[in-house]
């Protein structure tokens, strides 16, 4: 894995993004050649002009991308020249920051309505970068906006009882969407899973950061829903997926779990691939199950880790 690091002025957002471009860039698979827009970038990555520009331009040092006079930038390395790039992020990252703050949620050390003004005094930060994090967090759908001041956290799934019950109801809905009169998978975006799953386990279980590792299994879970052209099926598991994401953003990355779950992915991608969808029915069904006992093993309880209090 190539390390790639910025020099000390360089603000804490770029090397964020500049990942964030890369994972883009992997996950759909971007042709050498491709014009990489601000504008597009903006509206994927939730900012503004200025801050992806300047990830941009880090990204052609780099050598990722060259920029061309009123063009803007294309892609000067493919999807799999970088599979072995990382961006090191400062320890005043947003990601730092975006952790810490799911991480005292889980604790317990916030409550569930927050104000931009507290998470400034409480983490040492300007409005602008706590906002940005909000608006994350919101696109997430980890809080939500109250009617006038301040945001509320949704609701989380902190017990065993909660966390088994998310899979016992994914393992209603899912496998049920494979069998749907007319169901029929979006072969681009089964492929970009296809894509996702093989570049974690070529690297990226160590080299993402944490809250990218629990986006491809999302995208192929839900990807995998949509298929059953149902909405409200597909509304409910994302439901889901949003309660679901707060744990699994503090969890430990268990490497061996990880291994096994990409490797399910894609024998489950394989039979779709093949039109098998009884056999995959079963198949997801297993592996949901299997994904349960691994995460939340009967009579284990989920307890937020013990930390010192500042």
């Amino acid at each position: 894995m190539k390390l790639v690091s910025l020099p000390d002025n360089v603000s804490p957002l770029v090397p964020s993004l500049a990942n964030q471009i890369v994972a883009m860039v992997r996950r759909d698979g971007i042709e050498v050649g491709a014009r990489l827009t601000e504008q597009q970038l903006c509206e994927e990555l939730g900012v503004s002009r200025s801050p992806v520009r300047r990830a941009l331009q880090f990204l052609e040092t780099a050598g990722v991308v060259k920029s061309e006079p009123n063009k803007g930038f294309r892609l000067s390395k493919s999807s799999k020249e970088l599979g072995g790039l990382a961006v090191q992020e400062r320890a005043d990252s947003d990601e730092t920051l975006y952790l810490a703050i799911v991480e005292d949620r889980l604790a317990g050390r916030l409550g569930g309505e927050i104000a931009e003004v507290d998470l400034m005094e409480r983490y040492s930060s300007n409005r602008q970068r706590i906002q940005r994090i909000l608006h994350r967090m919101a696109r997430e759908g980890m809080i939500e906006r109250k009617p006038g001041r301040g945001w509320l956290f949704q609701y989380i799934l902190n017990t065993p009882e909660a966390y088994r019950e998310s899979y016992r109801l994914r393992m209603i809905l899912e496998p049920a969407a494979l069998l749907e009169p007319g169901y029929a998978i979006d072969q681009a975006e089964l492929d970009k899973c296809y894509r996702e799953q093989s570049e974690l386990l070529s690297g990226g279980i160590e080299r993402w950061a944490r809250s990218e590792l629990f986006r491809p299994g999302v995208h192929l879970h839900e990807t995998i829903a949509a298929g059953a052209h149902n909405r409200l099926l597909l509304d409910a598991l994302k439901k889901v997926n949003q309660l679901r994401r707060l744990v699994e953003y503090r969890s430990k990355t268990d490497h061996a779990h990880m291994t096994r779950q990409c490797t399910e992915h894609l024998e489950l991608i394989d039979l779709l691939r093949r039109g098998e969808r009884i056999e995959a029915s079963h198949f997801l069904r297993e592996h949901l199950n299997g994904a349960r006992n691994r995460q939340v093993p009967d009579g284990e309880v989920i307890k937020p880790k013990k930390t010192t209090k500042k």
